[in-house]
């Protein structure tokens, strides 16, 4: 480790190397095999969410935000809205009919927080399909990896339609091989 990283890694500025957010635009490709082979139409919402840090400096970077949001908003005609979850995790939801301009959004948002130096602090992007239930591909950061979460009742999740999909579309999405890390998030705000 050079002395770059190992100052990024003690300040906690550590970046996610570049590659990893490449692939986050791999489920705009997707989303057509989706959609036409799966019957799974994206929702004209997708979210972004991160761990909060107590400072000035990421107060700035979620101005930041804020503000070229309202500016490319302008132009896409996306809306969105940040909010705290109940343990304190921070989420950017978009709003947009154009699943393009979603993706781009998540983008954007995880790019000036990776520039900003809290790349780190990203968890994770969330793409909302479904033609009655939701089925969500969660994009894990820290993996640059996508994996599929069906919510069932009652807490549960719906483990063979999340088998059967991620089988489906492993060739066209970067998936998540190691199935304990497919986090459940329970609450998705979208």
């Amino acid at each position: 480790m050079g002395l770059r990283e190992t100052l990024d890694a003690v300040l906690g500025a550590t970046r996610l190397p570049k590659s990893n957010l490449d692939k986050l635009f791999a489920i705009s490709t997707a989303s057509i095999t989706m959609q036409s082979e799966l019957d799974l139409k994206p929702a004209p919402a997708a979210g972004i969410c991160f761990k909060p840090v107590e400072s000035s400096r990421f107060d700035a970077a979620k101005n930041e935000i804020g503000e070229l949001l309202r500016f490319s908003s302008k132009e896409s005609g996306t809306t969105f809205r940040i909010e705290t979850d109940e343990y304190r995790f921070i989420w950017v939801i978009l709003t947009d009919p154009d699943f393009e301009d979603l993706v781009a959004g998540i983008h954007l948002v995880s790019l000036t927080l990776i520039e900003k130096g809290f790349g780190a602090y990203l968890l994770c992007a969330i793409f909302r399909f479904g033609n009655g239930k939701p089925v969500y591909w969660i994009y894990n950061f820290k993996q640059g990896r996508y994996y599929p979460f069906i919510p069932a009742a009652d807490k549960t999740r719906d483990n063979a339609s999340e088998f059967r999909i991620r089988s489906r579309m492993e060739k066209e999405l970067p998936i998540e091989n190691d199935v304990e890390r497919w986090y459940p998030l329970w609450g998705i705000p979208l």
